[in-house]
């Protein structure tokens, strides 16, 4: 990102740039700015955009034009799925970008073998946008909160976050919601957080679990009914289940072998901050227990697959057996 932040800020541009990843929340604040930057506001003539599957001969024609009365030509790629198929024409065309024409390709997921992939980071640059570390985010809210004249204590920011999780999108509208609450006053309190902040489908599946380590089948089972009624599909919630059951067998036999919380976090792809909850959750369970756990998920979409259980059953009697 910083050779991104560095052409920006001296206006020199590269001909094709690639911004990839999970965050989009980045990738739409680094998409507009590259499109303010390279061609001007109000110029319509000069900027084409393309949305899903493209003709790689009708973008290089383009490319291949003139810009109308303007130093460049912007096409900007959303969602092409190029960079997983393969693109032979578009990739050979990277050598030789028209000096005219500037490409972004904004996508979600990538394939590093592909010839674009190659192609695009041999001609231009490319720029992954992952999930940001807790102390980026907390960084992040702090500064707009101070913007805002506002403050928090790390232990109320924390809650904030476990109900939010790392999304940004997410969190800006979650912090929206807590700057129009707080209208009047210079401090947010945990109760605050409580009040307006939505827990997401996540936290709520970590609840889960957390109720059937103590076997409170009742609570848990509330859970459950109550991620039905917003509409949750079941095998969403059987998914979200097991993958919380895979981070709590990682991160136990991680914290055996004596690494720390950060490597904890980055190997099984959780914020920094939610390692101790999670390790403290894993006590609950032994390590048997959590992979005869996985592997009865795992069964579990079987029956549902081959018709054996119905999928709402299913999960029902999974949540039962493990809280009972």
């Amino acid at each position: 990102m910083k050779g991104l932040q560095e052409d920006l800020k001296a206006g020199r541009f590269q001909s094709v740039y690639l911004l990839y990843g999970e965050e989009e929340y980045l990738k739409r604040q680094y998409k507009q700015k590259l499109r303010q930057a390279l061609v001007p506001e109000d110029d319509t003539m000069n900027v084409t955009v393309y949305q899903g599957k493209i003709n790689p001969g009708e973008i290089i024609d383009l490319a291949e034009t003139l810009p109308f009365f303007a130093e460049r030509r912007l096409i900007l790629v959303e969602d092409s799925g190029m960079f997983q198929d393969s693109s032979k024409e578009l990739a050979d065309y990277m050598k030789q970008i028209s000096p005219t024409a500037c490409f972004v390709f904004v996508e979600t997921e990538v394939d590093k073998r592909s010839k674009m992939y190659k192609a695009v980071k041999s001609a231009g640059r490319v720029v992954e946008f992952a999930r940001q570390t807790d102390t980026v985010l907390t960084k992040w809210i702090l500064s707009r909160l101070k913007r805002e004249n506002k403050k928090i204590t790390q232990q109320d920011m924390q809650r904030f976050l476990e109900k939010t999780g790392n999304d940004m999108e997410n969190i800006e509208m979650e912090l929206e919601k807590l700057l129009c609450y707080t209208l009047e006053r210079d401090v947010i309190t945990g109760e605050d957080v409580e009040a307006v902040c939505v827990t997401q489908t996540t936290g709520k599946i970590f609840e889960m679990v957390d109720n059937i380590a103590q076997k409170k089948q009742q609570e848990a089972l509330e859970l459950y009914y109550d991620l039905l009624a917003l509409k949750e599909p079941p095998m969403r919630i059987l998914f979200l289940i097991a993958r919380q059951f895979r981070i709590l067998l990682l991160a136990k036999e991680l914290r055996k072998q004596g690494y720390d919380h950060k490597f904890i976090a980055s190997k099984v792809g959780i914020p920094e901050f939610a390692v101790r909850k999670n390790l403290a959750q894993a006590e609950s369970f032994s390590s048997k227990q959590l992979r005869q756990a996985v592997e009865e998920c795992v069964q579990t979409e079987e029956d549902v697959k081959t018709g054996n259980l119905n999928d709402q059953m299913a999960v029902e009697l999974l949540i039962v057996k493990y809280s009972g």
